[in-house]
């Protein structure tokens, strides 16, 4: 249930219907807006009565919300959101580019490649420091050394820093050190950590799962939105299907579906999403043309001796390339990249 308050509401006649609500049990969000305060109601298990609130003084109409998702939902929340990343912000009319190796190998290695996404114009460095890996015998990332070498590139570079926690210890470190914290595709339905990662502090970057819907992704922002942060930003990474031309299918169509729905802001992954580099591009294009408020790719200095997801990261003279692309797209669309 969402309850819209007046134009000229004050903040007592708010706190009074939050306190209505708190005596039922249930959780009150108010979200101020440019003209009116709206508050939405969770918790729930049956049917609020809406007639306990219509005639509260500063009330000017109850609106049911139908979706499963309450919070992340359009009906809930009619504007879009912009969340902060360091001083990018991500849902406005300009695209953010996130970029940077799947994983961070070493100091030289993440410094050359945050001083391309920097010439380049890109706006987010990013670097994997845990590697969830489908082999256990595959590289597993660096752990806090590769968080500490990622923040240091990123300030050295002017860049934001967002980088993946898998469980609740290197969500901690993850929080110290990043700007934001990404879930990643394998921990999106991991509901503990969607729920720490709402109380941490940062904003979230949540990867849609290998083989889940999107109102199952709409679920899992849901818990982290509902822990009281509000900065959530969606990733469509591809999904599991059926074809073998390419690692995953990358579902554009979940761009203006998610739009739609949802007032969060969502980006693409280009390179999960096909797994081939020289489909990162044409997609990457593709991405801003649908709408995407951003991408995000894996650039490395040398991606044929990547220790993790070399054949589906770029080069930095490729990551230039992109962006010129990208950029001529966007300004098509009405979007800017700086």
């Amino acid at each position: 249930m969402l309850i819209v308050m007046d134009i000229h509401a004050g903040p007592e006649q708010i706190e009074a219907v939050c306190s209505e609500i708190r005596a039922l049990g249930l959780s009150p969000h108010p979200m101020p807006g440019a003209q009116r305060t709206a508050i939405g109601i969770t918790g729930n298990k049956s049917v609020v009565d809406a007639g306990r609130f219509e005639a509260m003084p500063g009330v000017m109409r109850v609106i049911h919300v139908t979706a499963p998702y309450k919070l992340v939902s359009r009906e809930f929340h009619e504007a879009d959101t912009v969340v902060p990343v360091g001083d990018v912000r991500i849902g406005t009319d300009r695209f953010t580019v996130m970029a940077g190796p799947c994983a961070v190998e070493s100091a030289a290695q993440i410094d050359t490649v945050a001083a391309r996404i920097k010439q380049g114009g890109g706006h987010i460095l990013r670097g994997g420091a845990f590697k969830p890996r489908t082999s256990p015998y595959s590289f597993q990332g660096l752990a806090e050394e590769g968080l500490r070498l990622l923040a240091e590139a990123g300030r050295r570079h002017g860049l934001p820093v967002v980088t993946e926690a898998i469980d609740g210890e290197s969500l901690d470190l993850v929080a110290r050190y990043a700007d934001m914290v990404q879930i990643g595709a394998r921990n999106m339905q991991n509901f503990s950590l969607l729920r720490k990662a709402g109380r941490c502090g940062r904003p979230v970057l949540l990867k849609r799962g290998m083989a889940a819907t999107l109102e199952e992704l709409l679920m899992a922002a849901e818990y982290i939105v509902s822990e009281g942060n509000p900065n959530v930003v969606l990733c469509e990474r591809g999904v599991r299907t059926f074809a073998d031309h390419t690692r995953n299918t990358l579902d554009l169509s979940a761009v203006p579906f998610v739009q739609r729905t949802s007032h969060l802001p969502i980006i693409v992954d280009p390179s999960h999403g096909t797994g081939k580099r020289h489909k990162v591009t044409p997609l990457s294009c593709a991405a801003v043309a649908v709408g995407a408020h951003g991408l995000m790719v894996e650039v490395h200095p040398n991606p044929d001796t990547a220790l993790s997801d070399g054949p589906q990261s770029i080069d930095p003279d490729q990551f230039d390339n992109l962006m010129k692309q990208v950029g001529a797209i966007a300004r098509v669309v009405g979007r800017s990249l700086s």
